[in-house]
């Protein structure tokens, strides 16, 4: 055990928040010390910001700066490093549109599903009429803006007829959901996600060949009550409506479902018929969001 004091060890290996934008930028880049003394030159002589002088001497890239002050902001970010997967724009394009629009829905879904002092906590269940309608897409980025508040955050793979979230997150499937509900679980279940600090998943695991009867049993509501009050968030994906009652079962458990629709695809009737059936069910319906990513 170390003797050293905790601001002892905080000088010895500062924290990345607590490192200049050059130094993040030159472990990035992976600048030489003669790189690094001519950017430093040139942002002498030109009386500019090291990142601005890196990027005029062609040593980085204006999304290598924004990486370096995502560092410094505790917010994660995939720029900089080797990119996460495509449909993970929270991460891959932090500060572009679609980013923007997450956030948006993030600050809506506090406030109607999430509100401080709640009595009645609850989860958040992604639902849609038909499958491709964008809910893994949807809860992926909604769970990581989630997480880049700073509060625990837990994304569940409940889609156990065509699971995506561990391709999304690259994470093991082997054991999940499945295993949980039919009391085969072993070994590590709920796992972390490097890139998103506070971040964590729940795969499915083997894909049953009954997953309506899995949703249904009483270990479903159990465990749902159990990760509500574990975590700060709890967003679940599941399977489109038209495939089974599954998402309609999942989201009586969670308590509260954001319903999607998709441009050209999505149909009024199915929409409407969707968000009646889970009012009928008690459900809290957030909303809509319409969902035009291809």
């Amino acid at each position: 055990m170390s003797d050293a004091t905790p601001a002892a060890a905080a000088v010895e290996q500062p924290a990345v928040h607590d490192r200049s934008i050059g130094a993040i930028i030159a472990e990035t880049r992976n600048l030489s010390a003669d790189q690094v003394a001519r950017v430093l030159a040139y942002q002498q002589e030109k009386n500019v910001r090291f990142g601005e002088a890196a990027i005029a001497l062609g040593f980085a890239s204006a999304d290598d700066v924004m990486f370096a002050l995502a560092q410094q902001f505790h917010y994660p970010a995939a720029l900089g490093k080797e990119s996460a997967h495509a449909d993970l724009v929270t991460l891959n394009q932090p500060y572009g549109p679609q980013a923007e629009f997450f956030r948006a829905l993030r600050s809506q879904v506090i406030m109607r599903v999430f509100p401080e002092g709640q009595s009645t906590r609850q989860a958040l269940a992604v639902v849609s009429a038909n499958r491709g309608d964008g809910k893994s897409f949807v809860a992926a980025n909604l769970a990581v803006c989630l997480a880049q508040l700073g509060g625990r955050t837990l994304l569940v793979d409940a889609d156990m007829r065509s699971p995506r979230l561990h391709e999304l997150f690259t994470v093991s499937n082997d054991v999940g959901l499945s295993g949980i509900l039919a009391g085969r679980a072993t070994g590590r279940l709920v796992q972390t996600v490097t890139a998103v600090p506070g971040l964590f998943v729940l795969p499915v695991g083997a894909v049953p060949p009954n997953p309506l009867e899995l949703i249904e049993r009483p270990a479903f509501g159990l465990l749902m009550r159990e990760l509500i009050g574990k975590f700060d968030y709890v967003i679940v994906d599941t399977p489109a409506a038209d495939q089974g009652a599954d998402a309609l079962v999942v989201a009586n458990r969670c308590g509260a479902a954001l319903p999607l629709a998709r441009r050209d695809a999505s149909t009024l009737d199915g929409v409407r018929h969707l968000v009646r059936s889970m009012q009928d069910a008690g459900v809290n319906v957030t909303g809509a969001v319409f969902n035009d990513h291809s």
